[in-house]
């Protein structure tokens, strides 16, 4: 046996599930999951492409396990305090989560197999919802539309060419405000300076589209 084939066993046999998993979100944090295929993981596991067949079938197995994995970091929303609080803290919890795995955003609701830690969450989300008082229907027009805002705002977010405040005040003086001539875009004009000299942070908009969606549900729900 060659010395290469030798560390190859050495790794098969540290291999788990829970490390195929790990590093294969690690991988699609680094470089997205559309490069991501059975053989770039067993190389960045330095194991053989066959041996990861023994923990998942394919790789939707994989994305199954990797999604489970992204839900598991989110926080269920807590039973001891209110309904809204409790949405409140899982939403701002899901925005922390899929900036940190923003190739997840467009797989959360796509998984016909979900996992342990994905009907957890759901169940937990549900539940609070119905012991609000919303009534099945609302509930589900509740938690679809949550859901809706969070990963709009996430996807959103990751797109973005600026990071801070300060960032946003240089692009919007360096870049935007010169394609903004003020006698043909008056209005875009104003609002781009003022929001630079104010110290414009667009992260803040997540809580102010939040407590009015929850605002709105709140009419909804049939107090007991």
């Amino acid at each position: 046996m060659s010395a290469r084939e030798q560390r190859q066993g050495t790794s098969d046999a540290a291999l788990s599930r829970q490390r195929v998993v790990a590093e294969a979100v690690r991988l699609a944090d680094r470089e997205g999951v559309h490069g991501l295929s059975m053989r770039r993981l067993a190389g960045a596991l330095g194991a053989g492409a066959m041996s990861l067949y023994y923990y998942v079938a394919n790789k939707e197995e994989l994305l199954d396990a990797m999604i489970d994995l992204v839900f598991e970091e989110i926080e269920l929303p807590p039973e001891e305090t209110d309904w809204q609080s409790a949405m409140r803290r899982r939403a701002a919890s899901a925005r922390q989560v899929l900036a940190r795995h923003p190739w997840a955003i467009g797989l959360m609701e796509s998984r016909t197999s979900p996992g342990p830690a994905n009907l957890r969450h759901r169940e937990a989300v549900t539940a609070c919802l119905r012991r609000a008082g919303f009534p099945v229907l609302m509930a589900t027009h509740a938690n679809w539309l949550l859901d809706s805002y969070v990963y709009g705002f996430a996807l959103q977010e990751a797109s973005l060419p600026f990071d801070t405040p300060d960032e946003f005040a240089d692009m919007t003086e360096d870049v935007f405000l010169p394609q903004l001539p003020p006698d043909e875009f008056p209005y875009l004009n104003e609002s781009a300076a003022v929001l630079a000299a104010a110290g414009y942070d667009p992260a803040e908009e997540f809580a102010f589209g939040l407590d009015l969606v929850l605002a709105a549900l709140e009419r909804l729900r049939v107090p007991a």
